[in-house]
């Protein structure tokens, strides 16, 4: 017997304790993140500059928002991290349903998530034209700066440990790693 696609309806009908995105028919439902991949996604917000909605401080110039739900042709994904050059999206309090693709995308690598974030969504962001993922994994402590080149992600550099480190696409910020695992 032939399984039909899954629907929006079938997202939004999902119980309040799981995370739910649709990636090529299929409704992915995961769980909420542990501790340590929020710390660490709470920590990098910060660390950036987050809530960064009018181009002041952090690194300036960007609109980045935590867990969007992102609509990209047929898909429906919810990332950790997001980010637009402020020219590039009008303001996002407008918003119901973010469309455009976004320059920078942090997906927190979480046990539960690796395989999807990495397998599944990772590609989507290709085909979708995402010019910057960071995977950062909070247990291993580790962050991976991935670029888009042609149809698929080049890897950049990885930093790890409690490093202090620029990584692309906001070279201007010092980002001390070691805040960001939460040490």
């Amino acid at each position: 017997m032939e399984r039909k696609p899954a629907t929006y309806a079938d997202l939004v009908a999902l119980p309040d304790n799981v995370i739910g995105e649709l990636i090529g028919g299929v409704l992915h439902a995961s769980p909420w993140p542990a501790g340590a991949e929020i710390i660490a996604g709470i920590n990098l917000g910060a660390a950036l500059g987050m809530p960064i909605v009018t181009g002041r401080g952090g690194t300036g110039g960007w609109v980045m928002l935590r867990k969007p739900e992102l609509r990209l042709g047929e898909d429906v994904l919810v990332p950790d991290l997001v980010g637009w050059h402020h020219e590039r999206i009008p303001n996002p309090r407008e918003v119901e349903a973010f469309t455009m693709v976004p320059d920078w995308v942090c997906e927190v690598i979480a046990p539960s998530t690796q395989t999807l974030d990495l397998e599944v969504k990772l590609p989507v962001y290709a085909r979708e034209g995402v010019r910057h993922v960071w995977l950062v994994d909070p247990r291993a402590k580790v962050l991976e700066v991935l670029r888009l080149e042609g149809s698929g992600y080049s890897l950049v550099v990885t930093h790890s440990g409690p490093a202090v480190v620029r990584a692309e696409p906001f070279d201007a910020v010092e980002l001390k790693l070691s805040f960001i695992w939460g040490k």
